[in-house]
């Protein structure tokens, strides 16, 4: 018990408003912490329940008004389930869900009763229920079984029962993605192109992980900030037990446009956003925390920092251990649907594996190997695109002026902490251009970046320096692509399709892909989120932020413009 509390201890997150997925005994235990009011938690909850356990503290209300002198009245306070309580936790229930009080509602209230009929459930005992006996233990058994998205319904799966989950790439996505299956009580299999996992966008050097701020705590605050607070624990995890290069150890980042820090304060104080995820430095104590010099105070991420990517990539290859097998030097040619699922075929037009769920985590490669599922007009199932990105390298002693911070510095460019003996900064970021040699015009990009960000001026010589090209794939709207992938062909004969959750599905197929430049930080989040909707366990993020990286919303968007 004792180790217990202290994991506990170790793993407890910043509570940030959003759902937190804790993992214990190599995912065997699993809580989901949610910081929410209940009845937002309720409508924020993607997933089936067996049991309900509700504690009267949470739905103890007191009788009568307040008091002259702000003070509440004494006398029994009323422990009542209303409408839409019950509502709400009827649509979490799974058949014959158990629902269970520490004690029950007063003898003369009779509300909570017909509130919990009305919504489907019953009393677990055979006796009856009166008022004046009521009881604590309820089951769900509605006389009619409601309509329900089946994008956000998938059944729950032992995973002796299933077949291996393919996954199509071995960048960060697929290897997350098998760490998280794995998490769940499923194997995968993971096929690689090249002859080795990470070896393409994931084989950069170093990158960084964070979380953000928006003043209005939009979609993307809010997924990069609990995805950047996964990432910690992902990379925290790779650094302690897989050697691999890195620091957790925080992580500043100065705005484009400079803000002075009594309105930054401001924005985290009207965010309530916690200290341990987030703080506002001065440019002397963010000068203090880096080692030079800062022209201008800067956000403070506690849990942020850098690693290298293919490190992070094999530690969640290593973490699935042998529930995962890698298949490299295998191109997937094509898709095909087979009578025991999807078909992995080869340039010959053979069967290299066959399973009934398939997880697309190859980048835009996905574009091409769901072609045929796509027709006309709308025959890309995503707008995507390619986002071409140069790093720079460079050793210190060839950059005079330039000293390394001692964490990670960001903005409009980045630098690194010292790795080895190199500098690395950068990057550029240029849509649909294909060129892969490394250029002399991004190195002198990257170092006017530089100089921005330290207040020095670099020498703008190249010749030095060397760099790494990689492409990142992108949605229109920054966000992943996640989930079961949309059956367009079905969609085009719908007319409601106003909600992800409403549109049909190609049945067993999903999407783990759209990263950007965001790998780091996404991977481990995205890959729970994915993998939750195969195995059928409650979705780690809120069903509001689900709608926002479904593999269906721009089919759902289109659907709503009548395009």
């Amino acid at each position: 018990m004792c180790e217990f509390v202290a994991e506990l201890a170790r793993s407890w997150p910043p509570i940030t408003p959003n759902l937190h997925r804790l993992s214990f005994a190599s995912g065997r235990v699993q809580w989901l912490l949610v910081p929410l009011p209940l009845g937002e938690a309720l409508r924020e909850l993607v997933g089936h329940v067996d049991a309900f356990w509700l504690g009267s503290q949470v739905l103890t209300k007191p009788v009568g008004a307040p008091l002259p002198d702000g003070g509440m009245p004494r006398g029994r306070p009323a422990f009542t389930i209303d409408q839409r309580l019950a509502k709400a936790l009827a649509r979490l229930a799974a058949p014959e869900a158990s629902l269970a009080f520490d004690k029950p509602p007063i003898a003369s209230d009779t509300e909570s009763h017909r509130a919990l009929r009305s919504a489907g459930f019953a009393p677990a005992s055979s006796a009856p229920v009166s008022a004046a006996d009521p009881d604590t233990s309820w089951r769900y058994a509605p006389g009619f079984v409601p309509r329900r998205s089946t994008s956000r319904s998938a059944k729950a799966r032992h995973a002796s029962e299933a077949s291996d989950v393919l996954v199509i790439g071995s960048g960060l996505a697929g290897c997350a993605v098998a760490w998280a299956l794995a998490e769940q009580g499923l194997r995968s299999t993971v096929f690689e192109r090249r002859h080795g996992p990470a070896l393409e966008t994931s084989g950069n050097p170093a990158g960084l992980f964070h979380g953000i701020v928006n003043p209005q705590d939009g979609a993307h605050a809010r997924f990069n900030r609990a995805a950047a607070l996964e990432a910690q624990r992902a990379v925290s995890i790779a650094l302690a037990r897989h050697g691999v290069q890195g620091s957790a150890a925080g992580l500043l980042r100065l705005e484009s446009v400079p803000m002075d820090v009594a309105a930054m304060r401001d924005r985290l104080a009207r965010l309530q956003l916690p200290p341990d995820y987030v703080q506002v430095l001065s440019a002397q104590d963010a000068s203090a925390r880096c080692g030079w010099p800062l022209p201008h105070p800067a956000w403070w991420y506690p849990g942020g920092g850098w690693v290298q990517p293919a490190g992070l990539a094999r530690s969640f290859l290593e973490r699935a251990g042998d529930r995962t097998e890698l298949r490299a030097n295998v191109l997937v040619d094509a898709l095909a649907r087979g009578a025991n699922g999807w078909q992995l075929l080869d340039e010959q037009g053979a069967t290299v594996a066959e399973a009934e769920h398939v997880v697309l985590a190859n980048a835009g490669d996905a574009l091409r190997l769901l072609r045929p599922w796509m027709p006309p007009p709308n025959h890309e199932a995503w707008p995507m695109r390619s986002v071409r990105g140069q790093i720079s390298i460079g050793r210190l002693e060839c950059m005079p002026g330039l000293r390394l911070p001692q964490v990670p510095v960001t903005g409009s460019g980045y630098l690194l902490p010292a790795f080895g003996d190199e500098v690395i900064f950068g990057a550029t970021a240029q849509t649909d251009d294909d060129d892969p040699t490394v250029r002399d015009s991004d190195h002198r990009h990257n170092l006017a970046q530089l100089s921005r960000l330290c207040g020095v001026d670099l020498d703008s010589n190249t010749d030095a320096l060397s760099g790494r090209t990689a492409w990142r794939w992108s949605t229109d709207d920054r966000l992943p692509l996640l989930g079961p992938v949309p059956d367009l062909v079905a969609a085009a004969l719908m007319d409601d399709l106003e909600q992800p959750r409403d549109v049909p599905r190609l049945e067993g197929l999903h999407a783990c892909t759209a990263f950007g430049s965001r790998g780091i930080t996404w991977a481990a989040l995205a890959a729970q989120v994915v993998a939750a909707s195969i195995s059928g366990a409650p979705l780690p993020i809120e069903a509001s932020l689900l709608d926002c990286v479904d593999a269906a919303r721009f089919v759902s968007r289109r659907s709503r413009r009548g395009t």
